[in-house]
């Protein structure tokens, strides 16, 4: 037996391991391995290697945490799409630690999420479909980006009424375009926008950012701030409105359109309707689809 073979068996029925014993002789593995593949480590030298592999990668993962490979563009003040961005991830998203997902069902409001949210993040989200529902989730998964939005939001909630008209019109159209809809039904003398939030600490804010357009609104139970009277809805399609492209969901049970109507459309209708009586509008109404069939 040479010498080299007899100090790598004396070294590991020491409970060297293979790294040591090739730091030790200077030899490379396969020569080392080649000595002692048949000589097992004791239980205790297994389970303290164990531990140490166990200390080593959650020492690596709190120095990870937060951090990412794909950098984002923070910002220090707020324009009309970052301001609407967050609001739209307050009202139908989710802030995570894994990033920033939105969800909805109108394609319009899920492309205006992801041209927001290019302002600052330039990779591509993953986009999934529910079959059943219609609605998508974009999620841009970055767990940096995550842990920056989140105080970001809640910035933005305290800073959104000291900031100008045009970022409080932004917010105020994030919201209602996400938990908004347009109540019109003109045989009950209906006109009327609500906005649905559990938190009525958010429906207080809304209101007091539309009284900054002069638009009066009420809260009303459960959980709704809602605008009526025709003063009220013509400063609200003036100065807010919905996004294009919003539209109700014609395909519901309890929908009166039952088809995919524009939220705007049918705020122009309800406010035209002042002037008609309803058996009226209504003929006015069928009239002028018929029209635009033709």
């Amino acid at each position: 037996m040479n010498a080299f073979k007899v100090q790598c068996v004396a070294l590991r029925k020491q409970d060297y391991t293979l790294p040591e014993i090739v730091k030790k002789t200077g030899r490379s593995k396969t020569s080392v391995y080649f000595h002692i593949r048949h000589i097992p480590l004791s239980s205790a030298k297994k389970l303290s290697i164990s531990e140490s592999s166990r200390t080593r990668a959650l020492h690596n993962a709190l120095r990870r945490k937060g951090k990412s490979a794909r950098a984002f563009q923070k910002f220090y003040r707020w324009n009309v799409k970052k301001v609407s961005l967050v609001a739209h991830l307050l009202f139908d998203g989710e802030i995570r630690p894994s990033g920033c997902v939105y969800h909805n069902r109108s394609r319009a409001l899920i492309r205006h999420v992801e041209r927001c949210m290019k302002e600052i993040y330039g990779f591509a989200p993953k986009r999934y479909r529910n079959p059943i529902t219609g609605v998508v989730r974009t999620c841009h998964f970055n767990v940096a980006l995550g842990a920056y939005m989140q105080p970001k939001a809640d910035q933005l909630l305290e800073e959104i009424s000291h900031l100008s008209l045009p970022l409080k019109r932004a917010f105020i159209r994030a919201f209602f375009d996400d938990e908004g809809c347009i109540d019109f039904r003109p045989h009950r003398n209906h006109r009327r926008i609500r906005g649905y939030q559990k938190d009525v600490a958010i429906l207080v804010l809304i209101q007091r950012l539309l009284l900054s357009f002069g638009i009066i609104v009420s809260i009303e139970h459960p959980n709704e701030v809602v605008v009526s009277r025709k003063d009220n809805l013509q400063l609200f399609q003036k100065e807010i409105n919905f996004s294009p492209g919003v539209r109700i969901n014609g395909k519901r049970t309890n929908s009166i359109w039952k088809k995919n109507l524009e939220k705007r459309e049918i705020l122009k209708m309800a406010l035209a309707s002042y002037q008609l009586k309803p058996k009226t509008y209504f003929k006015a109404a069928s009239q002028s689809q018929m029209r635009r069939r033709r």
